[in-house]
């Protein structure tokens, strides 16, 4: 019989050990002459274990249902090692990865974005977050498994897989998920333009059709990028992108003006009251 708690409280040290061995018995159904048999009295959690599993049913409830998983995570496991569905299940995982990755690259940057550069009421805030986060991931997702699926396809159509592929898979569901223009999808295609724009000058070296450079090229580049992105906010700001326009405005521009020592060093701009 469980005590009241402030006798449970002065058990000696060796009780606990005692009835967990004790319990430990009763697992295999043997609870009632140990626990007659051991003397003294049992430690809290002995008391609240027996209490579960004295209940109509509670010991073989929770047994059954510890059973029901075990078989249900071995039937999982078995399914996923089988190979004839490998290119399906591929497919649902590269789904689960866009979502996950779209999700952890937008939010702080959609966070950091909007409380830096967004006007609005915090609820307006977080909603602008929760729908650019999810937009950037559902597309993602989309386009993952998109592409995937499509090159399971075609490597199942023609019996082997080649590098046109993967060109028109990427096609067909750039076209599908990222053809809509609006701020996610264009953050997204000009990041990787730029990347490609690398990649395919990194190509021409290595294949030889434009000879190794003697010195390294970056700082030209950088140069050139510079110059032209400059060129374009002063003189044709309505052809670059909606929040590189914020951001070089907030540096440039915003830079230019001042009243007093509060919106010079302070503060970007003098708030409405003054």
């Amino acid at each position: 019989m469980c005590p009241p708690l402030a006798a449970r409280q002065t058990l000696p040290t060796h009780e606990p050990l005692r009835w967990r061995r004790l319990l430990a018995e009763s697992a295999d159904g043997r609870q009632g002459e140990p626990m007659r048999a051991a003397g003294g009295v049992p430690p809290p959690e002995a008391c609240a274990l027996s209490a579960a599993q004295a209940g109509p049913g509670g010991r073989s409830a929770m047994a059954g249902g510890r059973d029901a998983l075990r078989t249900l995570l071995r039937a999982a496991n078995a399914l996923l090692q089988q190979h004839r569905y490998r290119a399906a299940l591929a497919v649902l995982k590269g789904f689960r990865n866009g979502a996950v990755y779209g999700a952890k690259i937008r939010a702080p940057h959609a966070l950091v974005m909007t409380f830096l550069f967004k006007s609005g009421s915090l609820r307006e805030k977080l909603k602008s977050i929760a729908q650019a986060t999810y937009t950037h991931s559902r597309n993602l997702a989309y386009f993952v498994s998109t592409y995937k699926g499509l090159m399971a396809l075609q490597s199942r159509l023609q019996g082997k897989k080649i590098p046109f592929h993967s060109f028109f898979a990427a096609c067909i569901g750039g076209w599908l998920v990222f053809g809509e223009n609006n701020p996610i999808n264009s953050q997204i295609i000009m990041y990787l333009l730029s990347r490609i724009l690398f990649g395919l000058s990194r190509l021409a070296v290595e294949k030889g059709y434009v000879p190794q450079p003697k010195q390294d090229p970056f700082p030209l580049v950088a140069a050139l990028i510079w110059g032209t992105v400059l060129w374009l906010f002063e003189y044709h700001r309505q052809t670059l992108q909606p929040s590189l326009q914020s951001s070089m405005t907030y540096l440039y521009d915003d830079s230019n003006v001042w009243h007093d020592i509060s919106d010079f060093l302070i503060y970007n701009k003098r708030t409405d009251g003054k």
